[in-house]
């Protein structure tokens, strides 16, 4: 399988998992990120890509 979790990183604390199984990051409302997970469940955050850790299936988000 290639999908990978997303996790919200937060200065100064461990990151924290905000979707597992991403399947899908597509741009939405110019400033917003949908990510979609294998299942088809969506969720929507206002935030940046800051790591793609591919060989550890890890996506690193952060707010903006």
């Amino acid at each position: 399988m290639c999908e990978a979790n997303a996790y919200l990183r937060k200065q100064g604390e461990e990151d924290e998992l905000f979707l597992e199984n991403v399947d899908r990051v597509v741009p939405y409302e110019g400033d917003k990120l949908m990510l979609e997970d294998i299942f088809g469940r969506r969720k929507i955050i206002k935030a940046k890509i800051v790591e793609l850790a591919l060989v550890d299936h890890k996506i690193i988000l952060e707010r903006e």
